[in-house]
């Protein structure tokens, strides 16, 4: 069973993400629907969410300013933003400040689910339209990558698996480890989605 607290300042939003993760009891719980982040804090003290579903504008403090807070609170929780903003400043600002995932707001309810299971799972989600936004700009990369690697981050960004990256490339799931290991120590990454918003961040 995945927690999920949803952050979001519009009722109408909160009551449809509760509904549709409601729908689906065997796999989510939601412990909470808050309109702000300083509604939100306490909660994840209180009832450690594995995922928070969170929006980026919101009365009071920012979602991007949220983050490291929520994160201190309950260092194990996964932040998914889920907004309608795409700008790269937006997503640059939400990886760096430790989200795992970016979904965009009009995202269908199958996608929802599934980006929230992946950053419960410990891993990252940027939807492909956030993806491609990131990577048109990472086309050229940075010298301090080699091809092989931008090869493997450009793969990361569409969310292939250190598996599904080892078989499209026709090598080792050992030597891609070795590439997004590289990767991370480059970068100054922490997590696969901070990878590709910091592979962007070095172009600007």
């Amino acid at each position: 069973m995945i927690r999920v607290l949803v952050v979001d300042d519009h009722p109408i939003v909160r009551q449809g993400l509760v509904s549709l993760l409601e729908d689906d009891p065997g796999s989510f719980e939601v412990v909470g629907a808050v309109e702000s982040a300083e509604a939100a804090l306490p909660l994840v003290t209180t009832r450690q969410p594995d995922v928070i579903l969170l929006d980026l504008e919101l009365p009071g403090q920012n979602g991007v300013a949220a983050i490291p807070g929520f994160l201190e609170a309950h260092p194990t929780t996964g932040v998914l933003v889920f907004t309608a903003y795409d700008t790269d400043e937006r997503v640059v600002g939400a990886m760096r400040a430790g989200a795992r995932g970016y979904l965009l707001k009009g995202a269908p309810a199958d996608e929802i689910a599934r980006a929230i299971r992946i950053v419960a799972g410990g891993g990252s989600y940027l939807e492909p339209r956030v993806a491609s936004a990131l990577l048109s700009e990472l086309r050229g990369a940075h010298p301090v990558l080699t091809p092989r690697e931008r090869e493997v981050l450009r793969l990361v960004a569409d969310g292939l698996s250190n598996k599904q990256i080892a078989r499209q490339l026709s090598v080792s799931e050992r030597t891609v480890k070795f590439h997004v290991a590289s990767l991370f120590r480059k970068l100054g990454a922490d997590n696969r989605a901070q990878a590709v918003a910091l592979g962007l961040k070095d172009q600007l």
